[in-house]
């Protein structure tokens, strides 16, 4: 099979899922082996897309113009592969896990979850193989509608509210930024392709837009890609945590995030190029205005009790490091902001999985309500400190070498601020995950109302929600390892700029 057919299958197969989810929805056991085949069969093709793209080759698909210049194309590179790769590979585990979860708590609307699940997996797809700026942005859109009937599943009064916190600010951000940046590019540069090296040296050149100006198109591409979730348009990400804990985790690591903080990545190595913006210099109130989030969001995070909640704000966080990466422009930065997207989408999912198995098993949702908990549930609570230590960048965690590429960055720059507020971000997400499993296993538990009750013993969640927070958690070990590997594959978006 040719790398073109490999790649139009790669884009079909989680739309089949969905027909495929709606068909047999009212048989639960063959709506989740549904899910799951297709989700293994998705990867299948991806690993075999990505043995060709990282020997070099480039598959395009062309569909066409909607109107002249703004065409649907899908062309693969080396970080849309990376990111597809572990979007597919993650909805395997999420598939088994959200199965488990949901029929632990008795959950409604089931097909429709799944369903909504797949496709919002084709939208991550779709914006990890575009070929231009119209062809992201519409998949970009897709996930935003995708994701709303996921965030609102629980059909409360909180939930509706949410979901529109969540809607208003990703469609407003959308419409009245990102759209506006790709008219603006489309005008100057009489082009939407993605090209390494960037697009817009040639009009800077020519005088159709200035320096000024091309500080202030960047700012609307980073606001306006509302998902990367830069303050002060982060508040859609705490709404959206009355959504099902799987949910969470497909917000937080296997594709909403992560189709933000990759666009902001993907423009500003192929629309702007990053030696324009390290030689300009109009990037770098980008990266203060990202290390501002990256260490407000950590101080945040430390007073939530809600585990969700903390764990939320520690992902606008983690997002911001991308986006530092990314404006500092330099090819250490780049390479730590694309090896971000998938150590923290490894360590994250871990996260938010065994927050909801904690769910499940005890009902519990509060820090403060865990002590003594992981003598109950070892697996899970052994698997949080190994995913914690990975957030943190700390051995052996594989989220110690995107940190080192990024504070890297911030050297070679010379804006050491940038490197304290990278270091400060770490020791603080010590202080907010670190506590956790310790208040688990250290601290004595809750006694029951029964004083002549038996020890609990272990009391797990169901295996189907243990065993993919056991193998994420071993994932993230495994990506200390193989990190190298991960640079070499970004080499190619930095060699030649």
């Amino acid at each position: 099979m040719t790398p073109e057919n490999l790649l139009i299958l790669a884009m079909g197969l989680p739309l089949i899922g969905v027909g495929l989810v709606f068909l047999v929805g009212k048989l639960p056991n063959v709506r989740e082996a549904a899910s799951l085949t297709i989700a293994i069969a998705l990867f299948g093709i991806t690993c075999l897309l990505a043995s060709h793209v990282f020997a070099g080759g480039r598959p395009e698909w062309h569909i066409g113009e909607m109107i002249p210049g703004f065409e649907i194309a899908f062309a693969v590179e080396p970080l849309g592969m990376l990111f597809a790769l572990v979007a597919s590979g993650l909805w395997i585990l999420t598939t088994v896990y959200a199965a488990g979860y949901m029929r632990g708590n008795h959950e409604s609307h089931q097909t429709r979850f799944f369903a909504c699940f797949a496709a919002a997996i084709f939208a991550a797809l779709a914006a990890a193989f575009s070929a231009n700026l119209f062809t992201l942005f519409v998949a970009y859109e897709i996930m935003t509608i995708s994701t709303y009937p996921l965030v609102t599943h629980h059909g409360t009064r909180e939930a509706r509210n949410g979901g529109r916190v969540y809607l208003g600010i990703l469609l407003s951000t959308s419409v009245a930024f990102f759209m506006f940046a790709i008219a603006w590019t489309s005008n100057i540069a009489g082009t939407l392709d993605f090209r390494l090296g960037g697009i817009l040296a040639e009009p800077l050149a020519d005088g159709k837009i200035t320096e000024t100006q091309l500080g202030v198109l960047l700012g609307l591409f980073a606001f306006g890609i509302g998902k990367a979730a830069l303050m002060p348009f982060h508040r859609w990400l705490p709404a959206a945590m009355v959504a099902p804990t799987p949910v969470s985790a497909l917000l937080h690591a296997v594709a909403v995030v992560k189709v933000g903080v990759f666009s902001v990545l993907k423009v500003a190595v192929f629309i702007f190029g990053i030696d324009l913006l390290r030689t300009t210099g109009v990037s770098i109130w980008l990266a203060y205005v990202a290390a501002g989030t990256l260490v407000t969001a950590s101080l945040v995070a430390m007073t939530k009790d809600s585990l969700k909640a903390r764990l939320a704000y520690s992902t606008i966080s983690q997002l911001a490091y991308i986006s530092l990466g990314a404006a500092l422009a330099t090819p250490a930065s780049v390479i730590g902001g694309g090896m971000h997207i998938a150590m923290h989408a490894v360590g994250k999912i871990t996260l938010f999985f065994c927050a909801g198995a904690i769910y499940v098993a005890t009902h519990k949702k509060n820090i403060s309500e865990m002590q003594g908990l992981g003598r109950q549930m070892p697996f899970t609570f052994a698997a949080f400190l190994i995913a914690s230590l990975s957030i943190i960048g700390l051995p052996p965690g594989g989220g110690v070498w995107s940190k080192w590429f990024l504070a890297v960055g911030t050297v070679e720059t010379q804006h050491y601020l940038l490197t304290a507020a990278l270091m400060i971000s770490s020791l603080l997400n010590i202080a907010y995950l670190i506590p956790i499993p310790i208040r688990a296993f250290m601290a004595p538990q809750e006694t029951t109302a029964d004083p002549h009750a038996a020890p609990s013993g272990i009391q797990e969640a169901p295996w189907m929600c243990v065993v993919p927070l056991c193998l994420t958690a071993a994932l993230s070990i495994v990506l200390f390892f193989t990190a190298g590997s991960i640079y070499e594959v970004l080499l190619p978006l930095v060699s030649s700029q």
